[in-house]
C-alpha cells in the first residue's frame, strides 16, 4: 500500500483520517495474505479518499502564491514612485 504524504495527511479531516487509517490497515492485512487483487481495490479507495485533501493543499499553495505576489507588488510600488520623483 502506498501512503500519502505527511502534508496531505495533515489536511485530512478527523473522519477522513480515521477512514484512511482503517483502509491502510485492511490493505496491509491483505498484502500479508498476498491478496494483491483486493489490495488494488483498497488502494483505489484510499486514492479517492485523499483527493479533497490534495485539493486543499493545492489551494493553500495558490493562496501563498497570491500573498507573495501581493507582498512583492506592495514593495515594488513605492520604489517605482521614488524613481519617478528623481527624474
Amino acid at each position: 500500500m502506498r501512503h500519502c504524504s505527511v502534508q496531505v495527511r495533515g489536511l485530512l479531516t478527523r473522519e477522513e483520517l480515521d477512514r484512511y487509517n482503517a483502509l491502510m490497515e485492511v490493505g496491509g492485512f491483505l498484502e500479508s495474505q498476498t491478496r494483491y487483487d483486493l489490495v488494488y481495490t483498497v488502494q483505489r479507495e484510499v486514492d479517492l479518499l485523499i483527493m479533497p485533501a490534495i485539493e486543499r493543499l493545492k489551494e493553500k499553495s495558490r493562496q501563498r502564491d497570491r500573498d507573495t505576489e501581493a507582498y512583492l507588488n506592495s514593495k515594488a510600488a513605492p520604489t517605482e514612485a521614488e524613481g519617478e520623483d528623481e527624474e
